[in-house]
């Protein structure tokens, strides 16, 4: 390496025979030495510098993507217990008591239990609800109307029995009056003596 050799030319040029060597010569050669020392120093800043730069870039990264990946397991584990709530979740649907699937092939309209649906297991029940849906507000409305009908009947007989009411209570009237007016007939006409019995003329 370049050091090596610049710390090797220092000790050649202080092991020599001093006495030998012009010391101009020396002081040029060691001048040299120590600027090329001094570059070689710089230099090895440089590459320290450099060298924690991108150690620390490099940490940096790493301290990224670490926390992108603890990120990544915390959603991870996060939509882990979505998906465990998804499927301990009761839905109201799984109490409803549905047509059965004969009754729903038979009664549903086409569109409603294709080949395609029948298939499709999702959409199949999404069709089952639907369709028990409409037959329930049409059974209800069925009911509504046949409550009025039942309301209108009722409403009908009320009337009917206060009108059989009303005449009943005419003819009690009429046959109290008619008795008291038969009483005072018989009070004022006297009543009429017994016939006697004639016995015929013998022949």
């Amino acid at each position: 390496m370049a050091e090596d050799q610049a710390i090797k030319h220092f000790q050649e040029l202080v092991s020599s025979d001093l006495t030998i060597v012009d010391p101009t010569s020396i002081q040029i050669r060691a001048n040299a030495l120590v600027a090329r020392l001094k570059a070689l120093n710089r230099n090895a800043n440089a590459a320290t510098r450099a060298c924690k730069q991108a150690t620390t870039e490099a940490r940096h990264d790493m301290d990224q993507t670490h926390l992108g990946l603890q990120n990544l397991l915390y959603e991870k584990r996060h939509l882990e217990r979505e998906i465990d709530k998804c499927r301990q979740f009761a839905s109201i649907y799984q109490d409803v008591p549905l047509y059965s699937l004969s009754e729903f092939r038979t009664l549903a309209p086409p569109e409603a239990r294709s080949d395609d649906v029948l298939q499709n297991v999702h959409q199949l029940m999404l069709n089952r609800l639907s369709f028990e849906l409409v037959e329930r507000q049409r059974l209800d409305q069925k009911r509504k109307e046949l409550t009025a009908q039942k309301e209108e009947l009722l409403k009908h007989s009320k009337l009917k029995l206060a009108t059989v009411e009303s005449v009943k209570t005419q003819i009690e009237s009429l046959m109290k009056a008619a008795a008291d007016i038969q009483k005072r007939v018989d009070e004022l006409v006297p009543a009429l003596p017994p016939s006697t019995a004639t016995t015929p003329a013998p022949t």
